[in-house]
């Protein structure tokens, strides 16, 4: 009754009050008007820009212009300065200005049909000339129009988010309408009966947009030495929505605000209500204790926070976004009539595939094959879908396995920095929740949400993950569904959904026990499961070689990049070129004609051959993976040369990788034939010799079962007639590691190549043994010196007839003892 006497009271001490009259901002009418004037004055090339895109938000039913800041800077400054500096405080002002050009220029536009109310207008500035930092946001940039950039780590649902609310007094059915801003707010009392309290939301004369929160982090190019990432809330409004997805950098522009800590339970949409404590003893009911304090209704110590609100989401890097769904004359209409031209001499231009190889990563000397295989990756094949809607990757796994220092690293923070959407992560700090994706609960709305991981952030992009033996066997199983059928599946706490994760795995490895062991297998040499390795569609092996030639070009090269690191590197194509060129071809999708298939089923007929033979010796087991390897190597060929069809050149390249990654990674000993008395031999037991196929080679029969059941066998043979022959006698093999063999291969080329440079001819092979022998002190022996000596001879003959890279110098081979050899003018020492 006391309560009613007062607002009462108070009801009739307002009525008798004189009217205050409303206050109007001088300024803020003012930028609307010279807001208004600019909409309807720009032009360029004669064209009103601004009115031709209000005509396509008419055919798309919008109600966003997007305004760009250098036409707003160039037409007038002083309202741009204006603008920027109190955003915030004008942005009403200058939506309303929108809303009267709208009226001006289409004035059936304003009135939604839907409704019978008018449009609500807003306007979204971009082309910021500064970006600002997320570390960098401050208390003097609250209320400014800033652009930040950011990665996207979370974002949430959309949910109505209540701008301006009719609420309805229940005393004297009086409506009022209260805008709303960051938390739900009522009437402070009502004009006619000076209610506070009892009011009702009018839900159908209210006002509700769209609203969705996105958490963003900085970028890793822009954390500080020894500091850990900042993030911050934006929220976005209207037509903003569903505009960023996790993992992408984007540029947003709008204001900062600053908004008070608020409940759990304060969600747009819903309304706050405190409810009091209760207290009272063990088994009775709950006695009243009076006012105790504001801790009593739930309220906390006020504490604000910063929040960021965007008007406008761009992509940061948006033209160099490298989906392979897209098509491509859409494609083509993104670019300009130069980059176009420029597109076209690209593909045009002689050696192209070589050119651009050599503009990758132009700071690492030499590993061409991996070059090679990084270039592929990038480009991809073409994604495919079955009848059964079954998806078939066209994404490229790459695995780089090597020795310590061989830049293995290199070619990940390349691809990283390179790529618009890579993401760089360690396989020792990774975990399987931290790779796929895990499920977190939000603090402020106890809702179970999903946390991307590294491969879902790299979505239709590529995903670098160095260290990649050092993870744990738990996690590497964590993405065998990743890399194969490119999607995450997560059931855990209640949440059952399928994610995305269309993504490249560029991986570093190093073998086991830190250098790679050439008598091993690739296998034995990396802790991985068989699983994950055949999943991968090329293995590199980098080896650090003790070369002098190639230590001294290595020497040269970083050391010139030391010295003066611009005119050192002088690739063939810019960054910026080669990504228009790459998000050009990735748009294109070859096929395969019927010579291609052919060539590739006999390709793979032959590598399954060849894996039955080597009895396990293999670095991996050829699988169909293998195949279908083949084909995406060959459609990422095919695209890089701006071919619609996959032609059979491009199928032996990507065969000529695949061997390279399956067969010529392992080298452990070497069988070398005993040529010692070969001058002595007869003619037929030297070709006996000669044909006995070595250990390291295939022994691929001549005849088929078929026929050699036809040839007779030697015992079923007549005994010919007159003296039995001798059999011929099979010389004895000898073996030696690769690392030896490498080792006196490579003196004897130096000693050739340094006789060849004082104008001698050659050597004869004896000289060559004497020579060598000559320089080995360590030799205690007759047997050990002769067993040595007949080493020596067995890799002479092993360089000359297998190597080739020994020749004879008049090419006449009748005098095979007494003539002179000499380097084959190809060897380069």
């Amino acid at each position: 009754y006391q309560r009613r006497v007062r607002e009462k009271t108070l009801a009739s001490q307002m009525a008798a009050a004189p009217s205050v009259p409303q206050v109007s901002d001088q300024s803020g009418e003012l930028i609307k008007q010279r807001f208004e004037e600019f909409l309807h004055k720009y032009q360029e090339e004669e064209r009103q820009v601004y009115a031709e895109q209000l005509s396509h938000m008419s055919a798309n039913d919008r109600s966003t212009l997007y305004v760009d800041w250098v036409h707003l800077g160039s037409y007038d400054f002083l309202l741009a300065d204006a603008v920027k500096e109190n955003h915030y405080r004008f942005e009403p002002f200058l939506a309303k200005a929108v809303q009267n050009f709208v009226r001006k220029v289409d004035p059936a536009y304003v009135l939604d049909s839907s409704s019978n109310k008018d449009r609500e207008f807003t306007v979204a500035f971009f082309n910021l000339p500064e970006t600002c930092k997320i570390r960098d946001l401050r208390t003097e940039r609250i209320g400014q129009l800033v652009a930040v950039s950011g990665t996207v780590t979370r974002t949430s649902e959309v949910r109505p988010e209540l701008v301006a609310g009719c609420f309805v007094c229940s005393e004297c059915r009086a409506s009022t309408v209260m805008h709303q801003q960051f938390r739900y707010t009522e009437p402070s009392g009502c004009s006619k009966c000076g209610n506070r309290t009892n009011w009702k939301l009018n839900l159908e004369q209210s006002v509700f947009v769209d609203w969705q929160r996105v958490r963003v982090q900085e970028n890793a190019d822009e954390i500080p030495a020894g500091a850990m990432p900042r993030t911050i809330d934006i929220v976005l409004r209207n037509e903003t929505v569903e505009r960023a997805k996790p993992g992408d950098k984007c540029v947003f522009v709008g204001t900062l605000c600053v908004v008070p800590e608020v409940e759990a339970k304060n969600v747009p949409g819903q309304r706050v209500e405190s409810v009091q404590g209760r207290s009272g003893s063990r088994g009775g009911g709950a006695v009243p204790t009076g006012v105790t304090g504001l801790k009593v209704f739930g309220v906390k110590d006020l504490n604000y926070r910063m929040c960021f609100l965007a008007s406008s989401v761009q992509a940061a890097g948006a033209r160099f976004s490298l989906n392979g769904n897209e098509d491509s004359e859409n494609v083509v209409d993104e670019f300009t009539e130069a980059e176009k031209a420029e597109i076209i001499r690209m593909s045009n231009s002689p050696k192209l595939y070589d050119r651009i190889v050599r503009s990758v990563a132009p700071t690492v000397f030499g590993h061409e094959d991996v070059k090679k295989g990084v270039l592929l990756m990038m480009f991809g094949g073409v994604h495919k879908s079955t009848a059964e809607r079954i998806k078939l990757r066209g994404d490229i796994n790459l695995c780089i396995v090597g020795d310590p220092s061989t830049a293995k690293s290199q070619f990940l923070k390349w691809v990283t920095g390179f790529l618009p959407r890579a993401v760089y992560t360690s396989g020792k700090s990774a975990s399987a929740a931290g790779l796929t994706a895990s499920v977190v609960r939000d603090p402020e709305t106890n809702e179970s949400t999903i946390e991307a991981g590294a491969l879902m952030l790299a979505d239709n992009g590529v995903c670098c993950i160095d260290e990649f033996d050092k993870m744990d066997l738990k996690d590497q199983v964590a993405i065998h569904e990743a890399m194969e059928q490119q999607t995450i599946t997560l059931s855990k706490a209640g949440v059952q959904a399928t994610l995305n994760a269309r993504t490249s795995i560029l991986a570093a490895a190093n073998p086991q026990g830190g250098r790679y062991d050439r008598s091993k297998t690739l296998r034995q040499n990396v802790d991985m499961t068989p699983a994950i390795m055949s999943r991968f569609d090329l293995f590199f092996v980098v080896l650090d070689e003790c070369d002098e030639a190639q230590d001294f070009a290595i020497a040269r090269h970083i050391v010139g990049m030391h010295q003066n690191l611009d005119k050192s590197l002088t690739p063939d194509f810019s960054q910026d070129q080669l990504l228009r060129y790459l998000k050009f071809a990735r748009s294109l999708k070859p096929v395969l004609p019927e010579e291609s298939r052919r060539m590739l089923a006999n390709s793979y007929r032959a590598l399954r051959q060849w894996d039955a033979t080597q009895g396990g010796k293999s670095s991996y087991r050829v699988t169909v993976r293998q195949l279908e390897a083949m084909v995406r190597l060959s459609e990422a060929i095919a695209r890089l040369e701006c071919s619609d069809e996959v032609t059979p050149a491009h199928v032996n390249e990507a065969k000529r990788l695949l061997r390279k990654s399956i067969i010529t990674v392992e080298k452990g000993q070497l069988d070398l034939w005993d040529f010692a008395d070969m001058d002595e031999m007869p003619m037929e037991e030297e070709e006996a010799a000669q044909h006995e196929p070595p250990a390291d080679e295939p022994n691929v029969p001549e005849h088929t079962p078929a026929e050699k059941e036809q040839d007779p066998q030697p015992d079923e043979q007549p005994a010919a007639a007159g003296p039995k022959k001798a059999p011929p006698r099979i010389k004895e093999k000898i073996k030696i590691s690769f690392d030896r063999y490498q080792s006196i291969s490579q003196a004897i080329q130096m000693h050739l190549r340094s006789l060849e440079n004082k104008g001698e001819a050659g050597m004869t092979r004896k000289q060559i043994v004497d020579w060598y022998l000559s320089l080995q002190t360590e030799i205690s022996g007759e047997q050990e010196l002769a067993q040595e000596a007949k080493m020596i001879r067995s890799v002479i003959k092993n360089m000359q007839k297998k190597d080739g890279k020994l020749v004879y110098v008049d090419g006449d081979e009748s005098a095979e003892g007494d003539a002179l050899l000499a380097l084959h003018p190809n060897v380069v020492t």
